[in-house]
C-alpha cells in the first residue's frame, strides 16, 4: 500500500538537500549531532554527504529551476574533503610547534 504524500515534489526535494546539507554540517563538527547533542567530526561521513550533493547536482544538471539552482549554490560546499583534514591538523601542528620552542628553547 502506497502512502500518498501531501507535499509536493518541490518541498520533497527541497528536504532532501536540506537534509544531506544538515547531515554534512554535523558531520564536520560544525553542528551538535542532534541524537547527542554533541559536536562530533567524522570526515569521512562529511565527504560522503557532500559527494552525494555533488552527485545530485551533476544529475539534475539542466533540469533545475532557478530556485534549485540557487539552493544548490548557496549549500553546496566547493571544499573536498582533504581540506577540511588539512585545515583539521593545524592545531595539532601549532601545539607540536609551541612545545618544541619549549623544550629546547632556541636563542
Amino acid at each position: 500500500m502506497v502512502l500518498e504524500s501531501k507535499l509536493t515534489e518541490q518541498q520533497l526535494f527541497d528536504q532532501l538537500v536540506s537534509s544531506l546539507v544538515h547531515s554534512a554540517w554535523v558531520y564536520l563538527g560544525t553542528m551538535k549531532n542532534p541524537m547527542n547533542d554533541k559536536l562530533e567530526k567524522d570526515l569521512e561521513q562529511a565527504s560522503i554527504q557532500i559527494d552525494m550533493l555533488d552527485m545530485i547536482y551533476k544529475r539534475m544538471t539542466g533540469n533545475l529551476s532557478q530556485d534549485e539552482e540557487k539552493f544548490f549554490s548557496e549549500n553546496n560546499n566547493s571544499f573536498t574533503s582533504r581540506f577540511y583534514r588539512i585545515i583539521n591538523e593545524i592545531p595539532t601542528v601549532l601545539l607540536i610547534t609551541i612545545i618544541l620552542i619549549i623544550v629546547f628553547k632556541p636563542l
